[in-house]
């Protein structure tokens, strides 16, 4: 959900709610959950949790029996998240490995390895795009032999159009827009290898196209996911340029007649396990 970068702090929990609600609504999030598999008694790891919609739906599935853990980033996600009533979430870089013990926190709200049932991620790790490699390490440390780690993420080809729309105007505006990128969109193939790498089995993975509605229209979409990162570096009014030309471009495609905008999601979807031997 929310960035998992170590940038600075530039997501507001109220923005995100109000334009992206769609990314935690039911229909959007059932089939990770049915990956997940989520029951009573369990422990559980909510990477990337955000303002914490699902993580406290997954407190209600496993019960006062079990731990739901939500980590993020963003200090205004973890403090939204609160508030929503996520009783053990705090910040953490998931693209930092965490060393037992290094931190003075309760131990309710500490990766002890070996000591979950489940990882589960929605909308959040295309954001890890500098180490990937320790987000899954991570997983794999807290997860119990037989553990099980679900995941939905912007996959290849997620933004299709719109993305390589960005990186025409960045370009003409001179800038690189290689190198502004903050995301990660990676083929089954390629995140099946970083998966198998670590010592994960890869019981299914794969990528599902997802036309999706944006209620608030582009403009807001790019003020909300891409102001404070691809174009963090410009000025308000070149990016007020910047915007103009890279929503004018996109409108032939991704507007239609009645006015609603639509992007084409892209969805990596896996389950993997950790092997009991």
């Amino acid at each position: 959900m929310a960035s998992t970068t170590t940038q600075k702090d530039t997501w507001s929990a109220s923005e995100y709610n109000n334009t992206a609600s769609f990314v935690y609504s039911d229909a959007f999030v059932q089939p990770v959950l049915d990956l997940l598999q989520p029951h009573e008694g369990e422990r559980i790891v909510d990477f990337g949790c955000g303002s914490g919609e699902i993580t406290r739906a997954l407190m209600k599935v496993v019960g006062p029996n079990g731990l739901v853990l939500g980590l993020d980033a963003s200090e205004n996600m973890i403090s939204k998240a609160k508030e929503n009533g996520v009783t053990h979430c705090r910040v953490m870089d998931l693209q930092v490995l965490e060393e037992p013990g290094s931190q003075v926190i309760s131990a309710d709200l500490i990766l002890e390895p070996n000591s979950f049932d489940a990882v589960f991620s929605n909308a959040a790790l295309h954001w890890c795009k500098s180490s990937p490699e320790a987000v899954i390490q991570n997983a794999w440390n807290a997860l119990k032999p037989g553990g099980r780690f679900a995941v939905e993420m912007g996959g290849f080809g997620n933004l299709v159009g719109l993305r390589s729309s960005i990186y025409r105007v960045l370009s003409a505006h001179g800038h690189n827009p290689a190198a502004l990128d903050p995301w990660f969109f990676p083929s089954e193939v390629t995140y099946r290898k970083l998966l198998e790498k670590a010592g994960f089995q890869v019981e299914t993975i794969g990528l599902f196209p997802r036309m999706t509605y944006v209620p608030n229209g582009l403009k807001a979409w790019i003020a909300l996911f891409a102001r404070q990162t691809m174009l963090s570096g410009l000025n308000d009014e070149e990016a007020k340029r910047v915007v103009d030309e890279v929503v004018e471009e996109c409108e032939t495609d991704m507007k239609d007649a009645e006015g609603r905008w639509f992007i084409m999601y892209v969805r990596l979807r896996f389950k993997a396990v950790k092997p009991t031997n």
